[in-house]
């Protein structure tokens, strides 16, 4: 059976106290099973023991805790740009091991004097490759014999998750990444699909695409576990602008609900929110995903049903499906009938201009009870 895990890039917007375990109990309460802890710098050692809480609660809980590294980095910069940035990511990992993370994700930055190739690709999996050796050497650290961190004694250290980037000036093509994931032990490609669909200039769009992106990761690295970032996205000409909540977007989730649902029986995939509704697409998600479960059963029990109709009749499925489908034309064409008759007495005009107020108001009243809605001005969140 497959394995979701759906949670927001953060604490969710609704978590009246801000710390990190605070975030995670409203996330498990919400019904979700995973978060992404954004950037840190240093832990300050009063911030240290939240954190140390975060990573004992997560243990405890089976909660997956993620978490993200220095949004801005500049891997392919020079040395002193580079080291600037490895020094940021230095934090994230030593942040990693105390909240038990089980992916870093990490983006690598703009081309610099290297352009796209093989340079440029090489240069990326050599920086990869020290950062998952620095890893390794935080989390088999033989002073650290105190059990502070039980989760360190049997785990595996963090997965260095490289994530796909959404601008055409910046490494990270979905190609460059599992080219790299693919040279790099302990790597894995963060498919941030906002971000594919955008440099695609806009080519998630049905259950089919979801598919081949999903096949073509599987077939590159063998892998049947993916960690995956999902949001609406303002995109032009091939870049990402900011991004949006998942209903304002030319980026549905319901083809990905329906591969999921379908398809995708031998995924395990956690889907982190990057919505600036965050845990609400979140659960927005949760729903599709739902949704094309009870659509999924609902034809099979049709299936079922018409197999044992056949058995009893000594007809073929097939015949009674066609029968079905006749069925329904005629009552689809005997629908379209009635209207007409009903729209005949004709003083309901006035009575139509009164109707959108009312459903106006009644969406307002809807809306303002709705856990999913949300003032206009959270989409101005930069990109």
């Amino acid at each position: 059976m497959m394995g979701v895990k759906l949670g927001p890039a953060g604490v969710p917007l609704s978590c009246k106290g801000r710390t990190i375990v605070e975030g995670m109990d409203d996330i498990i309460a919400l019904g979700l099973e995973t978060m992404e802890a954004q950037t840190v710098r240093l832990i300050q050692p009063q911030h240290f023991e939240q954190y140390w809480q975060a990573g004992v609660l997560a243990n405890k809980a089976d909660f997956e805790m993620n978490i993200h590294g220095p949004y801005y980095s500049e891997l392919l910069g020079n040395r002193v740009e580079r080291g600037r940035s490895l020094a940021k990511i230095e934090a994230t990992l030593q942040a990693a091991r105390t909240i038990n993370a089980r992916h870093i994700t990490l983006h690598t930055g703009h081309y610099g004097d290297f352009g796209r190739g093989t340079a440029a690709n090489e240069q990326v999996a050599n920086v990869f490759s020290s950062i998952v050796e620095r890893v390794h050497d935080i989390w088999h650290d033989d002073e650290d014999e105190f059990p502070v961190f039980p989760w360190i004694k049997d785990g595996t250290p963090s997965k260095i998750g490289i994530e796909t980037s959404g601008r055409q000036e910046l490494w990270g093509s979905l190609e460059e990444v599992i080219e790299v994931v693919n040279h790099v032990e302990g790597t894995i490609p963060v498919l941030n699909i906002a971000h594919i669909h955008a440099r695609g200039h806009g080519r998630m769009k049905t259950s089919e695409d979801y598919g081949e992106l999903f096949d073509m990761v599987r077939e590159s690295i063998g892998t049947k576990e993916f960690y995956c970032h999902f949001s609406g996205v303002e995109h032009r000409t091939g870049n990402a602008m900011h991004y949006t909540q998942i209903k304002k977007s030319d980026l549905n989730f319901e083809p990905l609900a329906e591969f999921i649902v379908e398809d995708g029986g031998w995924l395990d995939i956690t889907l982190i929110s990057d919505s600036p509704l965050l845990e609400h697409d979140a659960m927005y998600m949760l729903q599709n995903i739902d949704k094309s479960k009870h659509k999924q059963l609902e034809r099979k029990a049709r299936e079922d049903r018409r197999r044992a109709l056949a058995a009893q009749t000594g007809t073929s499925v097939e015949d009674l499906q066609r029968r079905e489908e006749e069925m329904a034309k005629l009552r689809t064409h005997g629908g379209k009938e009635e209207p007409v008759q009903e729209a005949k007495p004709e003083p309901e005009p006035v009575k139509e201009d009164k109707k959108p107020k009312k459903e106006a108001t009644a969406s307002k009243k809807k809306e303002e009870n709705d856990v999913f809605s949300f003032d206009e001005e959270d989409d101005d969140d930069l990109f």
